[in-house]
């Protein structure tokens, strides 16, 4: 089960965004890189990417599935992706940013000050999806390493069954440091489906000796009354240096349709030490979220999703000798040049070939009785309440720039 779902309303195909770099390893092998726009919050002109008509993917999965089909090897249709990995979309929500939050977060004067960039930092993770497209699941060993100014990210598939991804990033400029760990556990619930996003996200300010561990809002996805796809549920987010505490609501329709809470954020920033409410959040993630001081009544917009998430400018591959063959532009760009193109075949021939290929490594790994060990990342993880509980730990303390950069 993926994630993320599509961009939101994005305009009709554009050739000049889809940017491709071939490099030549040696005689035998060459490696191509298929980069395209990221998750934005409006559309613009810059995106490279529509998602078909709904009839057209129908069409589509009834012409590759057949009465008495065996669906145990049945591949989803490309017309029902975006042309990215869900570990590159995971990777955007750090990374793909018009204003730099972080740098705020390192810079505050005082542990609120700071402590609200980290809020309004974790807002800016939450990106707007699109009802019936979905990104490609990652294969085991899968890896993405992008650069954004100082801030070097990269993230690996830790795990294929259950489906973990792991991200690292660093900022030694601004002395910051992230350790995120992700899988999801989705749920039909009788009008859609739940899932349910799993994992610590830590967030480290090492010059100021302080980690905010946060979680994530759950992807709902609508059937009825009206297709839909949601970020719901609680987040908290917590400082145990400081004794600062917050707590989350992120709200959507009711089931008749009624639009009052759509995308909207509830909740309050506490002091734990005597469980005191400093201040209450409220606004929506697609637009701006304010705090409320209850000492004063002073009112502050803390986050503006136009300053943060729009307007978002595609990767580019600026080290072509650098890249990975498990890069995610890399492993899917034949997959992504079908799906840009609207060459279904073509897309659906590439899709079927990388995941017979990963089955194959699976069966010869087995067979030889190997153990397969991430590259970038030690994973460990511990049975709770029917869960398990995973975590990460990157093997490396520092980040190299990498082959793949944002524009700044």
């Amino acid at each position: 089960m993926v994630l993320l779902s599509s961009f939101a309303n994005s305009p009709p195909p554009s050739s000049s965004t889809s940017l491709k770099f071939q490099v030549k390893q040696n005689e035998q092998e060459e490696f191509a890189a298929v980069l395209t726009s990221s998750l934005a919050l409006d559309s613009e002109a810059g995106n490279d990417y529509r998602a078909p008509n709904f009839l057209q993917r129908i069409f589509s999965l009834l012409k590759n599935v057949r009465p008495g089909s065996d669906l145990t090897r049945f591949s989803l249709p490309a017309i029902f992706n975006i042309p990215k990995s869900q570990l590159q979309c995971y990777g955007e929500s750090v990374y793909c940013v018009n204003n730099d939050i972080l740098s705020r977060c390192a810079d505050g004067e005082t542990p609120i000050e700071r402590f609200t960039s980290v809020v309004a930092w974790s807002i800016s993770t939450v990106r707007p999806l699109m009802f019936g497209v979905a990104p490609y699941n990652p294969i085991l060993g899968e890896t993405h390493h992008v650069s954004r100014g100082n801030l070097n990210v990269l993230l690996e598939q830790v795990s294929h069954h259950p489906p973990v991804s792991a991200l690292h990033a660093t900022n030694e400029k601004d002395n910051i440091e992230m350790i995120m760990c992700q899988y999801a556990i989705p749920k039909f619930n009788g009008t859609g489906i739940e899932t349910r996003v799993l994992g610590k996200r830590q967030l480290k300010l090492l010059n100021k000796g302080e980690y905010y561990v946060m979680n994530s809002p759950n992807l709902v996805i609508k059937f009825l009354p009206v297709p839909d796809v949601e970020w719901l549920g609680n987040v908290t987010i917590k400082c145990q240096e400081t004794g600062l505490e917050a707590h989350l609501c992120y709200k959507g329709n009711s089931f008749l349709g009624r639009k009052g809470n759509y995308r909207a954020i509830r909740g309050k920033i506490i002091s734990t030490p005597n469980m005191k409410t400093i201040y209450e959040i409220n606004g929506h993630w697609d637009r701006t979220v304010a705090i409320k001081d209850i000492s004063n009544g002073k009112t502050t917009v803390i986050y503006r999703a136009k300053d943060v998430i729009s307007s978002l400018k595609t990767p580019m591959v600026k080290d072509p000798k650098g890249l990975w063959a498990s890069e995610s532009a890399v492993v899917w760009a034949k997959v992504n040049e079908g799906i840009l193109n609207k060459k279904w075949d073509k897309a659906n021939d590439a899709k079927i070939a990388i995941e017979e290929k990963e089955r194959e490594v699976a069966r010869n790994r087995k067979l030889k009785g190997e153990t397969w060990v991430p590259k970038h990342f030690i994973l460990s993880g511990c049975k709770e309440i029917g869960d398990w509980d995973w975590e990460v730990k990157p093997r490396n303390i520092r980040l190299p720039p990498a082959p793949i950069i944002v524009p700044l």
